[in-house]
């Protein structure tokens, strides 16, 4: 029995399918609210019998703040996939974000003590990645730097590696994924999947880049590296560096809306120093912090080598996959009517 976290997020439920296609039998942890009917939909982009897939899994209903609910999830269990975690850069989601992904990957380790769980997957970020190697990217050894200025998401991410190390020491079999952003069809009013909605709705593009990867890559990643028992090690999981502009350019002209204003670092600026002087009144304008926009203004480069040669894998090309996810997006809006809603 494989264990599934965040089962019902963008790469918990394309990995759920990857193990069912290898023939695992799958337990995937969600929370009581969770839209299975969603979910069915959104298999529905990666296989044409949906339905049957759904009532091969075995869905519990897990509380990450207590240890007896994560006990019972991995009764039984020999492999765990966390891929549960909360992607926010408010600041007001700072309190749910160090719950959730550190305290809740620390309770879930906790019960994977003394338990019959053998192999651990963490899926973690790039966004916890400091340094440059010689070639001027950053690779698996670009170790987060405390240092620098990072947003809540990052900090919560490294110190979520800290725990997963601390497992790793004690005798668990344990692997972490630094995927870049995720591009992938469904859940598309959280985390990643917000990606075509926002670049829709808004027609402005950030100055800097960062990497991307399909979540096909991804979850077949990760259960190979499982699969070929390779542990205590860290890979970085990216297809390719783009810039923000490139990415919103290619998205809009899909979806028939003008090309996007790259912001200045002068209107940037702007932004920070309305936060810091509204920010009080309008708590939306927080994201506009310091951490934030020195992100989405710097041209962060990493290195896929380490993954493509360990498995000699082949990554989907970003405009491959952008067109695939893209045209599923539009389905979902044509399906449901929705309009109003992005514009």
């Amino acid at each position: 029995m494989v264990l599934v976290t965040g089962a019902t997020g963008i790469l918990g439920r394309v990995i759920l399918l990857e193990l069912l296609n290898r023939g695992y039998q799958v337990r995937a942890a969600k929370r009581p609210s969770s839209d299975l009917d969603e979910v069915r939909e959104s298999f529905s982009y990666y296989t044409d019998s949906p339905d049957e897939y759904l009532d091969k899994i075995e869905w519990i209903d897990a509380d990450f703040d207590d240890i007896h609910s994560l006990e019972a999830a991995v009764t039984g269990v020999s492999s765990v996939y966390h891929c549960a975690g909360k992607v926010s850069f408010y600041p007001t989601d700072e309190k749910e974000i160090y719950s959730t992904n550190v305290t809740g990957t620390a309770n879930l380790l906790y019960a994977c003590e003394n338990s019959s769980v053998q192999d651990f997957c963490f899926i973690s970020s790039v966004a916890v990645l400091d340094g440059l190697n010689e070639t001027g990217l950053m690779d698996e050894d670009s170790d987060f730097n405390p240092k620098l200025n990072h947003s809540h998401y990052a900090i919560s991410k490294h110190l979520s590696e800290m725990e997963v190390w601390r497992a790793s020491a004690e005798g668990l079999n344990t692997v972490i994924l630094n995927p870049g952003i995720i591009l992938g069809s469904g859940n598309w009013n959280a985390s990643s999947g917000e990606l075509f909605k926002t670049i829709e709705k808004y027609p402005y593009a950030m100055p800097g880049s960062t990497s991307y990867v399909d979540v096909r890559d991804v979850a077949e990643i990760s259960v190979r590296l499982m699969e070929e028992n390779i542990f205590g090690e860290r890979f970085i999981v990216s297809s390719e560096n783009r810039t923000y502009a490139d990415i919103a350019r290619r998205i809009r002209r899909r979806l028939g809306k003008p090309k996007p204003k790259v912001l200045s670092g002068t209107i940037l600026d702007a932004g920070y120093f309305l936060q810091l002087i509204f920010g009080g009144l309008f708590p939306a304008l927080r994201i506009m912090n310091r951490t934030n926009l020195q992100t989405v203004r710097s041209r962060s480069h990493v290195c896929n080598k380490k993954i493509t040669e360990q498995l000699n894998w082949d990554f989907i090309p970003v405009n491959e996959s952008l067109e695939f996810h893209l045209s599923n997006y539009i389905s979902h809006k044509k399906n449901y009517n929705i309009t109003d809603e992005y514009r």
